[in-house]
């Protein structure tokens, strides 16, 4: 990949994870609703992801921390795997999203994952 298109996608990583970081202070609700019941301390694990996501986004815009940001968004992603399968499992808590999406939402999550790896964690 060219140079323009590898810091296109860094650029595109680095907002991706700064909006839905910031997202989780915005409108916690939203991520209250898919946290497994078997997790405590919900909230406080909906901020800290979301904080974790906006380290993320803003380490991938620092080459000399992309490679480091790299590896705890993969990280992030992993850990948070489970409340996606857990969403899917419990379809019927949330109507108003097709299972299809709850169902696509499982590997792209890899796919995220590749791109993450590729984008800032191989390339270096």
């Amino acid at each position: 990949m060219t140079n323009v298109g590898h810091a296109l996608s860094i650029g595109l990583l680095s907002l991706l994870f700064i909006a839905a970081g910031v997202n989780h202070f915005v409108s916690p609700g939203v991520y209250l609703k898919i946290m497994p019941e078997y997790l405590p301390w919900p909230l406080a694990l909906v901020y800290v992801s979301g904080f974790f996501e906006v380290l993320g986004g803003v380490g991938l815009a620092v080459p000399r921390l992309r490679r480091a940001a790299g590896w705890g968004l993969i990280a992030l992603l992993v850990a948070v795997f489970p409340a996606n399968v857990d969403m899917l499992m419990n379809a019927d808590q949330f109507p108003a999203i097709p299972v299809l999406a709850l169902v696509a939402r499982l590997p792209l999550q890899g796919v995220l994952i590749a791109w993450v790896w590729w984008a800032a964690v191989k390339s270096r």
